[in-house]
């Protein structure tokens, strides 16, 4: 029988978009019956697989986006947000696969139900996409979000401190922009997809703070600290505000913490 690393690495490495939605749900409802052991024999690839034909582009080369309601527009931002909450789905199974053995059974169960409420954004996204005559893989992307991954898959520390507390966390500070953005245009089902991530990326963000502090007594580190020197050292982008205050401290993200790394 498989362990759960074996089923997170043959998740990580499907790249049809069905069908990693489908292996995320599998093992995440398989592990929490204990049909799926907690196994971690298996490594995490450098790279997980996307779908074929998906044009991947440097940050930098990425066509500009309109910020208009033009049918064009709408697509090209529900095209985005698809990407996100697909890497979203493998930056999840990594942190399980990668980091679950030393992190323990808290941390894996936490971030196991991240996966599959990003398999399930995903899948809602999609199906929004489809209703405009769209599909994820019809638009260029960026691979932004996975080299922060690789950037980090040496430290446990170092990849919560990166992706659920700045990657995520910036979601809670744009997201509601463009759920007003979406509700204006008529876009209903739209906006409520989104506020469903937004309700959900607090959950995420907050595990991976309240991990993060775990990690930090397990290693005689000062969180806020060790968070500031982390955050200079592996993240490539800059904060910027706005910041979204009350979702962040929801979280566990007090303004103290991230304000002197702007």
């Amino acid at each position: 029988m498989p362990d759960l690393s074996e089923a997170i690495r043959a998740a990580l490495l499907t790249g049809d978009k069905r069908g990693k939605v489908m292996a995320t749900r599998a093992l995440v409802r398989d592990w929490r019956r204990d049909a799926l052991p907690t196994g971690f024999s298996a490594s995490m690839p450098d790279h997980p697989a996307w779908p074929d034909g998906l044009e991947v582009l440097p940050p930098g080369k990425m066509p500009k986006r309109g910020k208009g309601g033009s049918h064009r527009n709408r697509i090209a931002l529900w095209h985005s947000l698809a990407h996100i909450e697909f890497v979203a789905i493998d930056l999840a199974l990594d942190i399980v696969g990668r980091f679950g053995a030393e992190m323990g059974k808290d941390f894996v169960a936490d971030f196991l139900a991240v996966a599959a409420d990003e398999a399930m954004h995903f899948a809602l996204i999609d199906r929004h996409l489809a209703t405009m005559g769209a599909t994820y893989g019809d638009l260029p992307v960026h691979a932004g979000l996975w080299l922060s991954a690789q950037e980090t898959a040496h430290d446990a520390g170092a990849r919560l401190a990166v992706v659920p507390m700045v990657l995520e966390a910036r979601g809670l500070d744009v997201t509601p922009g463009t759920l007003a953005r979406v509700e204006s245009q008529g876009d209903l089902r739209g906006a409520q997809i989104l506020q469903r991530i937004l309700d959900d990326e607090i959950r995420h963000v907050a595990a991976g703070a309240r991990h993060f502090d775990v990690f930090c007594r397990t290693h005689g580190k000062e969180p806020k600290n060790h968070w500031k020197m982390l955050v200079n050292r592996h993240f490539k982008g800059v904060l910027r505000p706005p910041f979204n205050d009350s979702a962040r401290l929801a979280a566990g993200l007090s303004r103290d913490l991230y304000e002197t790394v702007v």
